[in-house]
C-alpha cells in the first residue's frame, strides 16, 4: 500500500521538470493538437495570428482557466464539482451588491472569495463526512447556490455602476480588475491566470498538500493507512475549488458589470470539467497536471475563437465542445484500462 502511495504522488515530482512533462504521452498528445490547431486555423482564416487576437484569446480563457486550475485540484482527489457555475454566479453576485452598497473594495472583494469558499467547504463536507458522492452532493449545490442567488437578488440583474451607490474610486479599482491592461497590452485577467497557474504549479509540485492530494486521489485506503486525512484534503481541495470559482465570478462581473443569476455562469461547468479532462485529469483520481490544465484550456479556448473566426453558428460550436468532452473522456478510460 505504501507503494500505491508513492505511485499516486510521483506526479508532483515529475512536473518539478516544467517543460519535460511535455515529454509525456498525454500531454504531449494535447501539446500536438494544440499546434496542429493553430496552425489549421492560420490558414483558414486570416486574423487567427495577429497580437491583438491572440491576447484576446488569452483573455477569453482565463476565467474557464481559473476554475480549470481549481478542478485539477478536485479531479486529483477523486472528486468532481457542478457547481462552479453557481458559485460563479452568486460569488460575483456578492462582491457586485456589496460595491453597490457602498462598500470598499476588500471587503467587497472578500465577501465574494468567502461566499465562494463556503460553497467549496459546504460541497467537501457533503462529499466526504456526509458520504454523499460528489457527483450528486454538487449536482444539488448547483441548484441551491443557483436559487440562493436568485432569491438575494430577487431575479433582477444587478449592475456595477456610480448611479446605484458604488463609490467612484472603488468603481474604478474594480473595473480594472476585468478591464484593465498591464504594461497597456496585457489583459488583466489573464495576469490573474498566470499568477493563479504559478501558484497552483507550486503547490502541486513542491508542498506536502500536492503530495497528499495525488496520494489520495491514487488510493485513499493507502493514503489513509500512511497516517494522511483523507477527508480533510478533499475538503480543502473543495474549498480551493471555491475560492477560485469566486475568483473568476468576481472578474468577469469586473469586465461586464451587469450580471442576472439565472443566466450567468449557466453550463460553465461543462467547459472547466472538459478543459482539465482534455489537459489530462483523470476521472479516476490521482493523475493530473498545471501545465496539461492550462494545454487544455487553450484547446477549448482556441478552438472557440477559432470557429467564430469562420463564422461557424454557435450552435456548432456547442456540438464540437460536446464532441471533445466525449472523446477526452474516451481516451482517459481507455488509458486507464490499459494501464491496468
Amino acid at each position: 500500500m505504501a507503494e500505491t502511495v508513492r505511485t499516486g504522488a510521483r506526479a508532483p515530482g515529475i512536473d518539478r521538470l516544467g517543460f519535460a512533462r511535455l515529454l509525456r504521452a498525454r500531454e504531449a498528445g494535447v501539446f500536438i493538437a494544440l499546434l496542429v490547431l493553430c496552425l489549421f486555423l492560420s490558414f483558414a482564416t486570416d486574423g487567427f495570428l495577429t497580437s491583438l487576437n491572440l491576447l484576446n484569446v488569452g483573455r477569453q480563457i482565463s476565467l474557464l482557466g481559473i476554475m480549470a486550475v481549481g478542478m485539477t485540484f478536485v479531479l486529483i482527489s477523486g472528486e468532481v464539482d457542478l457547481s462552479v457555475g453557481s458559485n460563479y454566479a452568486l460569488s460575483g453576485l456578492a462582491s457586485g451588491m456589496a460595491i453597490i452598497a457602498g462598500f470598499g473594495l476588500i471587503p467587497a472583494l472578500a465577501l465574494g472569495l468567502a461566499v465562494g469558499a463556503a460553497i467549496g467547504l459546504i460541497n467537501g463536507l457533503l462529499s466526504t463526512y456526509g458520504r454523499l458522492p460528489s457527483l450528486i452532493a454538487t449536482l444539488g449545490m448547483l441548484s441551491m447556490v443557483r436559487g440562493t442567488a436568485l432569491i438575494v437578488t430577487n431575479g433582477q440583474p444587478v449592475t456595477v455602476n456610480l448611479r446605484n451607490g458604488a463609490l467612484p474610486d472603488v468603481l474604478a479599482a474594480f473595473t480594472k480588475m476585468g478591464q484593465g491592461y498591464l504594461f497597456g497590452t496585457i489583459p488583466m485577467q489573464l495576469v490573474f491566470f498566470v499568477v493563479v497557474a504559478a501558484i497552483a504549479w507550486f503547490i502541486l509540485s513542491y508542498t506536502n498538500f500536492g503530495f497528499r492530494i495525488f496520494a489520495v486521489g491514487g488510493s485513499a485506503k493507502a493514503a489513509r493507512v500512511s497516517g494522511i486525512s483523507v477527508n480533510t484534503v478533499k475538503i480543502w481541495a473543495f474549498v480551493l475549488m471555491g475560492l477560485l470559482a469566486a475568483l473568476a465570478g468576481i472578474l468577469g462581473l469586473a469586465f461586464l458589470p451587469s450580471s442576472q443569476a439565472g443566466r450567468t455562469g449557466l453550463g460553465l461547468e461543462l467547459d472547466v470539467i472538459a478543459a482539465t479532462i482534455v489537459g489530462g485529469a483523470s476521472l479516476s483520481g490521482g493523475e493530473g497536471t498545471i501545465l496539461g490544465t492550462i494545454l487544455g484550456v487553450l484547446i477549448i479556448g482556441v478552438m472557440r475563437n477559432g470557429l467564430v473566426l469562420m463564422g461557424v453558428s454557435p450552435f456548432v460550436q456547442e456540438l464540437m465542445i460536446g464532441l471533445v468532452i466525449i472523446i477526452a473522456v474516451g481516451i482517459d478510460k481507455w488509458t486507464s484500462r490499459k494501464a491496468g
